[in-house]
C-alpha cells in the first residue's frame, strides 16, 4: 500500500553524501528490536485498528443531521482532522453537509468570521482535548458554550467531547450536565491520536468509513514488527533518516508531496516529527512543503543551498482525474509540447524531474508512493508516518511520546493568565516584561 525507494540516498548513486546499504540495514534490524521490547505503553498505537467503533459510528450519523460541525482542537486534535477533511472530501464546503469548520488557534478574527458563518442552531461542536486542560481550546470552548447557554439552546444536543476516559476538565462537566463523549484511549498521546475518535468521528460525520480508514493502519501495523529486508520500509526509512543525520549531517527533512490534497498531511507529520524528535540537542527540523508548487519558490535552495537537507517525497500513481491538455496554439513550441499530455502526467513528470536532478547535484532523497487516495490509503500513510517516527525516537534514544520543551511555555502562559499555583511563573512573567527591551 505504501511503498519505499531509499536508492538515492546510497552510496552507489550519490556517493560520498550518500550511506552504505549494510549500515541501513543494521539499524533498520536494530529499530525493529527496540520496537519490538514496547518501552513505552503510547507503543500501543500500534494496535490502535483494533478498536470498537460503535460509539464513533452513532455520534458521526447525528452529527450528519446538523449543517454545521465546529472543531475545536489544536496541533494533533486539529491537524489530524483537517488532512482527513482536505483528503477524502476536498472543497468539503463547497459541495456538501454538514460544513466544517476546524478551529485550532486563538485567533479572535478566524473566531468571529466563523461564527458569522453558522447558525448555532444547527451547529454540533466537538471539543478535542485529552488533558481537558489546553488554553486554547478551553478559551474558544467556553465561548462557544456561553452563545449556545444564552441562545437558551441545549447543550446536551450541541457538544461532543473528546477526551480522557477518566479524568480532566472536559470529562467532569460532561458528567455533570450529560454530554455526549468519546475516549482517546489512555496511552494514546495528541499527536499520535488521528486514528482514534479525534480523527474518526470528523470522517464519520462527512461519510468516510471510520472502519475502512483503520483497514489501512492494519496493514501497516501487520509489518512494523517484520525483520526482513523487503517488509519493513517503515524500519528502513527511519534507519535512513537517522543515518542521514548522524553521519552526514543532514539535520532538515523536507517533506514533499505531489498533491494538493495531502498539503494538510506535510503540516500534520512536521508537528509529528519535531515534537517526538526535537529532545536532547538530537533530531531533524521538518519542512513542509508542497510539489509542484514550491519547485518554483524551495528547489534553488534544496539544490545550491547548504548541505543539511534530505527530502522526502510522497506521491498518488493515481489521481484519479485525467484532465488531458488541449493541443492549442500548436504553432507556438513553447505550448505545442504540452498538448495531448494529461495534468496527472504532468505531476509524475515534474517530480521524477525534481528528483533526478536532486540526485545528479548528489543530494539525497527518499520517495513515498501510494496507489489512489482513498480511506484506507490515508489510513496507510498515517500508521506509516507514525511507526517511523515512533522508530526514528527510538534510534536517537529519547522518548518519542513526550514533549518536555513545550511544558515551560505552557506553565508561563498559566500564571500570566493567572492559573491557581503557578504564580512563580506569573512573577518570571512580570520579571520579564520589567527588563530593557532593545527596540527600534
Amino acid at each position: 500500500m505504501v511503498k519505499l525507494d531509499f536508492s538515492n540516498v546510497l552510496t552507489e548513486l550519490i556517493g560520498s553524501a550518500g550511506i552504505k546499504l549494510s549500515e541501513i540495514e543494521d539499524h533498520a534490524k536494530r529499530a525493529v528490536e527496540l520496537i519490538r521490547a514496547k518501552p513505552y505503553r503510547e507503543l500501543d498505537f500500534i494496535e490502535i485498528y483494533n478498536q470498537d467503533l460503535k460509539d464513533v459510528k452513532e455520534i458521526g450519523k447525528i452529527g450528519r443531521d446538523y449543517e454545521y460541525f465546529l472543531l475545536l482542537g489544536i496541533g494533533g486534535s486539529a491537524l489530524g482532522p483537517k488532512v482527513i477533511l482536505e483528503a477524502l472530501s476536498p472543497f468539503h464546503n463547497l459541495k456538501k453537509k454538514p460544513k466544517v469548520f476546524i478551529y485550532d488557534n486563538v485567533d479572535p478574527v478566524t473566531l468571529k468570521n466563523i461564527l458569522e458563518i453558522v447558525d448555532l442552531k444547527r451547529t454540533l461542536v466537538n471539543v478535542i482535548s485529552k488533558s481537558g486542560s489546553t488554553s486554547e481550546t478551553l478559551s474558544s470552548f467556553l465561548i462557544l458554550w456561553k452563545l449556545i447557554r444564552t441562545r437558551r439552546l441545549d447543550v446536551k444536543d450541541h457538544f461532543v467531547f473528546t477526551t480522557d476516559p477518566e479524568k480532566g476538565n472536559l470529562r467532569a462537566i460532561a458528567e455533570e450536565y450529560g454530554i455526549r463523549t468519546l475516549s482517546i484511549p489512555k496511552n494514546i498521546g495528541g499527536r499520535y491520536s488521528v486514528l482514534t475518535p479525534v480523527g474518526l468521528l470528523l470522517a464519520e460525520t462527512i461519510g468516510i468509513p471510520s472502519e475502512e480508514i483503520l483497514e489501512g493502519a492494519k496493514d501497516i501495523s501487520e509489518k512494523a514488527f517484520e525483520e526482513g529486508f523487503a517488509k519493513n520500509p517503515m524500519a528502513i526509512l527511519a534507519s535512513s533518516l537517522y543515518l542521514l543525520d548522524f553521519l552526514k549531517g543532514r539535520r532538515i527533512l523536507v517533506f514533499l508531496p505531489y498533491c494538493d490534497r495531502l498539503k494538510t498531511l506535510s503540516e500534520w507529520f512536521s508537528q509529528l516529527w519535531a515534537e517526538s524528535l526535537g529532545k536532547d540537542g538530537k533530531g531533524t527540523t521538518p519542512y513542509p512543503s508542497l510539489g509542484t508548487t514550491d519547485q518554483h519558490s524551495q528547489l534553488q535552495i534544496w539544490m545550491e543551498g547548504p548541505e543539511d537537507k534530505v527530502i522526502l517525497f510522497l506521491t498518488v500513481e493515481k489521481h484519479g482525474v485525467q484532465e488531458e491538455i488541449p493541443e492549442e496554439f500548436y504553432y507556438l513550441e513553447g505550448l505545442r509540447f504540452l498538448g495531448g499530455h494529461t495534468l496527472e502526467e504532468l505531476m509524475h513528470t515534474e517530480q521524477l524531474a525534481t528528483e533526478m536532478a536532486l540526485c545528479m547535484h548528489k543530494k539525497p532523497n527518499l520517495k513515498l508512493s501510494i496507489g489512489e487516495i482513498e480511506p484506507r490509503t490515508i489510513g496507510g500513510i498515517f500508521q506509516f508516518l507514525q511507526v517511523t517516527t515512533a522508530m526514528a525516537g527510538l534510534l536517537y534514544g529519547i522518548n518519542p511520546f513526550n514533549q518536555p520543551g513545550v511544558e515551560l511555555g505552557k506553565r508561563l502562559t498559566y500564571g500570566a493568565m493567572g492559573k491557581r499555583g503557578f504564580e512563580t511563573e506569573a512573577d518570571e512573567v512580570k520579571r520579564y516584561l520589567k527588563k530593557e527591551r532593545f527596540i527600534i
